[in-house]
């Protein structure tokens, strides 16, 4: 991830460390994005916190006992020893956020992470893990690290800004679900297509705005950007939480700290750098 601020709102993980479980299924569920249900390993490990909740995900590149060279925290130091770890035989790490949990799946209970996927694996462009999520078979194992959430808002506020290119749709789904039913405000999602849109569980009066790209070599989270800028600014106070390629969040946050927004109200992280 990319510059942020996310570290003064963070709940830490409550599921104790490494874990592995196992694809139980996958599933294109739009033009860009595919659906990977995780299980059965030790998923009964797992705790779900709602809102953004975040992992490192672990991909094996040779044999499933590559996955226990891991380790069960990422520190810096834990990182610098996995950077020691072969190209050849290094598991694939990535950050991804919990879509959906169910705990009472056919088979016990059930994890679903969303990849944003852009053509066919052939592309040169596809990266390692949406190639993996394109090419998966059931039983299929992975690892991985709980990071906890981002996003939390304080006791007797209800009035939200949730802003997002498509990486970070799958957090934000999260978030409106989460949040208490009384909340207010908006949610600003940029997709590449009308299709990507998904039913979200957002409470009545979160208004739920989709932001198809209209043009395909625009850089993502524009779109999203211009929506907030012309939004006013509430004189209620308002939590904003805004995510994706790192020119959305960094200037949409100085964009409402120049407008008078508290710098502490504006929870951002870049999830990706294009280029």
């Amino acid at each position: 991830m990319a510059r942020t601020n996310v570290a003064t709102h963070r709940t830490k993980p409550q599921t104790p460390g490494l874990i592995t479980l196992h694809v139980l299924r996958s599933e294109r569920i739009s033009p860009s994005f595919v659906r990977v249900t995780l299980g059965a390993g030790d998923i009964e490990q797992f705790v779900p916190l709602g809102a953004d909740q975040w992992f490192r995900l672990g991909i094996p590149v040779t044999d499933e006992d590559s996955l226990t060279r891991l380790p069960n925290k990422l520190d810096t130091v834990a990182y610098l020893k996995y950077l020691t770890i072969s190209k050849a035989t290094r598991p694939i790490l990535r950050n991804y956020t919990v879509r959906a949990y169910r705990p009472d799946g056919p088979d016990g209970p059930e994890l679903d992470v969303d990849f944003v996927v852009h053509g066919s694996v052939d592309d040169p462009a596809a990266g390692p893990a949406a190639t993996w999520a394109q090419t998966c078979e059931q039983g299929d194992p992975v690892a991985l690290i709980d990071e906890g959430t981002m996003f939390a808002l304080p006791d007797g506020r209800r009035r939200v800004l949730l802003v997002a290119d498509e990486t970070g749709l799958p957090a934000t789904a999260g978030i409106l679900a989460s949040l208490p039913r009384d909340a207010v405000g908006h949610a600003l999602i940029e997709v590449p297509t009308i299709q990507d849109a998904q039913a979200v569980d957002a409470p009545d009066d979160i208004e739920v705005t989709w932001l198809p790209r209209t043009d395909p070599h625009a850089v993502p989270g524009q779109a999203a950007l211009a929506a907030a800028m012309q939004l006013p600014v509430s004189d209620e106070p308002t939590l904003t939480w805004v995510v994706g390629e790192q020119k959305l969040p960094s200037s949409l946050r100085r964009h409402l700290v120049k407008a008078g927004t508290d710098k502490a109200d504006v929870i951002f992280c870049g999830y990706w750098k294009a280029g």
